[in-house]
């Protein structure tokens, strides 16, 4: 069974390879993808209701914390659905995303950098280099000039340093990141098409 399941994974994925070359095996290629679609949404599902049984367990044996479990099942089911009724287009439904969703979003982006900050004064008290000196001077300096500032914005940070930061500096870093996780996926991906990994073995 083992060996059916590796002769599968690399037909498999060959055929979804040579069909982006080869126009007779386009339509396999399309089976083939829809299958992985409906595999993948099956997969999210049975992760909805994991998570549902799980928050659900710690509710009925009141555990500790269970108050914001019941939270958090409350409202998946009311998004669920509002969501289901009035369906993604309704205005309501968009004034719930604006309204809840993206404040949130906003409010853990600005934990994300204070937590930043404090992290880069936590290394410099352990480790006070060169590089660390660079850090807590860019974040903070990225701080002030994305903040709004009681005496109002500071001219040559907002203006020079910060769109210099932004296009330069962490453009190039974001892109150096984005090749390093394409070569990564290409690696996998070829270990896995010539049966060097086999994560679907359970192992």
């Amino acid at each position: 069974m083992r060996y059916v399941a590796l002769v599968l994974a690399i037909l498999t994925g060959l055929v979804v390879l040579v069909g982006y070359f080869v126009p007779a095996l386009a339509p396999l290629r399309d089976m083939l993808l829809t299958w992985s679609i409906i595999l993948a949404g099956t997969a999210t599902l049975v992760g909805v209701f994991n998570l549902i049984l799980v928050h659900g367990t710690k509710v009925t044996k009141r555990e500790k914390g269970s108050i914001y479990s019941a939270l958090l099942l409350l409202c998946l089911f009311a998004a669920f659905i509002f969501g289901l009724a009035l369906g993604p287009d309704d205005p309501n439904i968009r004034l719930l995303v604006d309204a809840v969703i993206v404040p949130v979003e906003a409010t853990l982006m600005a934990l994300l950098a204070v937590t930043l900050l404090y992290a880069s004064i936590r290394l410099l008290r352990r480790r006070a280099n060169v590089m660390s000196v660079v850090f807590i001077l860019t974040a903070v300096l990225m701080l002030f000039a994305s903040a709004t500032l009681p005496f109002g914005e500071v001219g040559p940070l907002n203006d020079f340093l910060r769109p210099w930061f932004q296009h330069v500096l962490a453009l190039g870093g974001a892109r150096g990141i984005l090749i390093g996780v394409a070569l990564g996926t290409l690696t996998t991906g070829l270990r896995v098409l010539f049966g060097a990994d086999r994560p679907y073995g359970g192992k």
